[in-house]
């Protein structure tokens, strides 16, 4: 826009709210200002903090006229975490707008006449994450600290609590600092490679057991009487914590986990359920964040797979195994493809563990599709579940299994979209969708669709 300047105050409308929690207004001759905390329908007076030739940015000085569909944000961390986008939104005008991102793709992206049939938002909002990494810094007087990382930065936003993680998880975060600053315990600097704490992760289960692991430039916590100090103090104060772990990662490199482990206490792994199914999981292993959601998730994916007695099922990107083994019966023949290691031993374990008649291996699923053995399984239904970036380079492989049925879950509407659309040229319909928020306040929603054979899909 002609003469608009960083430093302007402008009087906003709110048009419609994007995925990463801004607000999207528009000035009279169409020029963009995006508000972050900004609301569908409000009415708001505004700072501009950039001026680009596309768009401007702007932050909120008053609100004039408040949206009906604000929500007073009971997360005083939120703006500095960056992590909720969604806190100062109604949870219901959330929920909306999520299915209606999921439709969005599936309709501009994959083409589709596809559209979700059932949302299914999330009974508890609060405390549902059960994992949690803490990045570990320094403040102003070289004391260590830890919190999450500030929006598109690498700096620290300390904080008492997460509203939307296990509420113990702050807790044995501060303690394990406390126990840093009072042994003069070194932390890593990213910007020479020195120190030794990078980083404190932690997961939960069902039954309140907790894992913890320590992120290290190193393979140990000093020396074995501090490591068994640490032990000593830490399950003292939470005596749920039933395995401690030392992760070394002495690469500088902003991938949290290094490749190496070593157990200070406890067996390594904790157990949690879904659905019935017991599963091991050790730290690098891939577990839903949303235990409940992922129940969920799982009961419609089980549900769209309609696996019959005696019938095989191929689950690729398997991780630990849950999805296939959440949907596997007793007369499954089920063959899982991970490509982490550790994982795909956790998944046959778990498979033994549950009495499922299943065999996985650990390689890349674009490589294992062009393997004879897996060429040559012929299942009749296959589940995907995917990182982010989709299953490039994948699908037409998956296709060429000439299964019966695929149930697909995303975690990015846009990609699923994209592959929706590669399988509908390769013979498979998208017949039924619908969406699960795993990740409630966050921008996030997790997918599942069937596809069918287009001769069989009616």
């Amino acid at each position: 826009m002609a003469g608009l300047k960083k430093n302007d105050n402008l009087e906003l409308h709110v048009e419609m709210l994007l995925g990463n929690g801004n607000g999207l207004c528009r000035l009279d001759d169409g020029f963009v200002v995006f508000v972050p905390s900004a609301a569908p329908g409000d009415v708001i007076k505004a700072h501009v903090i950039k001026v680009t030739k596309s768009y401007a940015v702007a932050k909120i000085l008053e609100i004039i006229q408040p949206s009906p569909y604000r929500n007073e944000d009971g997360c005083p961390f939120s703006k500095s975490c960056g992590g909720c986008t969604f806190q100062h939104i109604s949870y219901e005008k959330e929920c909306e707008f999520k299915e209606n991102t999921v439709n969005d793709a599936l309709e501009r992206i994959g083409k589709l006449s596809l559209r979700v049939e059932k949302f299914y938002g999330a009974e508890n909002v609060c405390s549902y994450r059960n994992k949690a990494v803490y990045p570990v810094g320094v403040n102003k007087d070289g004391k260590a600290i830890s919190g999450f990382y500030a929006p598109m930065s690498h700096r620290i936003a300390e904080h008492d609590k997460c509203m939307i993680s296990n509420p113990e998880f702050a807790k044995i975060r501060d303690c394990v600092i406390e126990f840093i600053n009072a042994r003069g315990i070194s932390v890593y600097n990213e910007e020479n490679g020195k120190g030794l704490v990078r980083s404190i992760h932690l997961r939960s289960v069902k039954s309140g057991n907790v894992s913890l692991s320590l992120i290290l430039n190193g393979d140990a916590l000093l020396s074995k009487a501090t490591e068994d100090a640490f032990v000593k103090e830490i399950t003292k104060s939470f005596p749920f914590i039933k395995t401690i772990l030392i992760n070394v990662n002495t690469k500088n490199t902003n991938v949290i986990l290094g490749n190496s482990w070593r157990t200070l206490y406890g067996d390594g792994f904790i157990y949690d359920e879904l659905l019935g199914r017991r599963f091991r999981i050790t730290p690098a292993s891939f577990w839903q964040v949303n235990r409940e959601q992922a129940e969920v998730l799982y009961s419609v994916a089980k549900e769209y797979a309609d696996i019959k007695e005696g019938e095989s099922l191929v689950d690729l990107y398997c991780g630990t195994g849950s999805v296939g083994l959440c949907l596997a019966d007793k007369g499954t023949r089920l063959y899982g493809v991970e490509v982490v290691e550790e994982a795909a031993k956790d998944a046959q374990f778990n498979a033994n563990l549950n009495g499922i008649d299943g065999k996985f291996i650990a390689i890349e699923t674009e490589n294992a599709l062009d393997d004879e053995y897996v060429k040559n399984l012929h299942p009749d239904v296959i589940t995907v579940d995917p990182p982010r970036k989709g299953c490039v380079g994948a699908v037409e492989k998956i296709a060429a299994l000439g299964a019966k049925r695929i149930v697909y879950i995303s975690c990015d509407p846009a990609t699923l979209a994209r592959d929706l659309n590669e399988f509908e040229t390769l013979g498979y319909k998208a017949v039924r969708a619908s969406a699960v928020d795993m990740f409630p306040r966050t921008g996030h929603v997790e997918s599942v669709v069937l596809l069918e054979q287009a001769d069989s899909a009616i």
